[in-house]
């Protein structure tokens, strides 16, 4: 397969069990979690996909599920870049913060307003647009000539760093990314033809996003 871009959210973390904003802290993966990223790396190994370069987060939760995944699929051995252009959006003053319990303080609207809108961060946080403003730079820069390249490119990072980067590989409007949620360890894969747009797109697992 030429032209090959597989996007993976992390396994599920201590915090997205606990229902706290996470952002840039820093937990650790669950049980549960460890088992979606090696379950995530069988159905790319059943799949055939075979890696050149993987691209991951500054942030652990991330970096070891592209090390599980790879585990799995046989190719410990591959490039591995790690940035933090990456990281999951930053949620300032919401993080660590139990999601009910900061709708108890700023509301239910207010809460969501933060959560899913473009472009209005929370208080000392960032906004998905300001998320996008250095995750796009970064695959244009880094990751899209390597794809196009033909190397065969793996990127294991977060539900907003990876809402980003389908909001541009999708061609979707600001409205239509609000509705979108990515689960976590379950490969997007992506074939992409000679100017970096997608000839086609396909779901390995369906996983519900939360």
């Amino acid at each position: 397969m030429s032209n090959l871009l597989v996007l993976v959210r992390h396994g599920q973390s201590e915090w997205n069990k606990k229902n706290l904003f996470t952002g840039w802290r820093d937990p650790g993966l669950t049980e549960q979690g460890i088992a979606e990223a090696r379950e995530a790396g069988q159905a790319m190994k059943a799949r055939g996909l075979v890696f050149d370069v993987a691209f991951t987060s500054a942030l652990s939760r991330a970096q070891e599920t592209n090390r599980l995944m790879l585990e799995e699929l046989g190719q410990t051995d591959i490039e591995i870049v790690k940035d933090q252009a990456l990281n999951e959006r930053d949620y300032g003053d919401l993080s660590g913060l139990n999601k009910d319990d900061a709708r108890q303080k700023w509301g239910e609207e207010q809460v969501h307003i933060w959560r899913r809108s473009y472009d209005v961060p929370p208080p000392g946080g960032e906004s998905l647009k300001m998320t996008a403003e250095r995750v796009l730079p970064y695959y244009e820069k880094e990751i899209l000539p390597r794809v196009l390249k033909g190397e065969r490119v793996l990127v294991a990072a977060h539900g907003n760093s990876l809402r980003a980067l389908v909001m541009l590989l999708d061609r979707l409007s600001q409205e239509e990314v609000l509705a979108l949620n990515i689960a976590t360890g379950a490969p997007i894969v992506y074939e992409l033809d000679d100017r970096g747009n997608v000839l086609k797109k396909e779901m390995l697992i369906e996983r519900e996003a939360h």
